[in-house]
């Protein structure tokens, strides 16, 4: 694993990160009618769920296990291994699923 990777990944989540928790308004309606402001909260969520995917992809890398088929086997993989609890796993797999829909406009 190259520590300077994960590093610099962790440090574009945590921009991701604040900029959603900049923007995100207190009222959930005020996005209804704020298409810009839909779109940067999505596209940082979008980017935030990639960047989850990619360290862990980085981490199981350097592990002695069959790589994922899919984004959200990511996580099942750093479960089986004791990175991540069931809950987390879990969480971010629903979040790789936000991220379908976000990315690839499903209804």
């Amino acid at each position: 694993m190259d520590r300077e990777v994960v590093e610099q990944k962790l440090e574009s989540l945590r921009r991701c990160l604040q900029r959603i928790e900049t923007k995100c308004p207190a009222e959930a309606e005020a996005l209804l009618t704020d298409f810009d402001l839909q779109d940067i909260i999505s596209l940082n969520l979008s980017r935030a769920v990639q960047l989850c995917v990619d360290i862990g992809a980085h981490l199981i890398s350097g592990m002695d296990v069959p790589p994922p088929d899919a984004m959200g086997q990511t996580f099942d993989r750093l479960e089986q291994a004791g990175m991540l609890t069931t809950t987390l796993a879990l969480n971010l797999k629903k979040a790789v699923g936000f991220r379908n829909i976000a990315v690839h406009n499903y209804d």
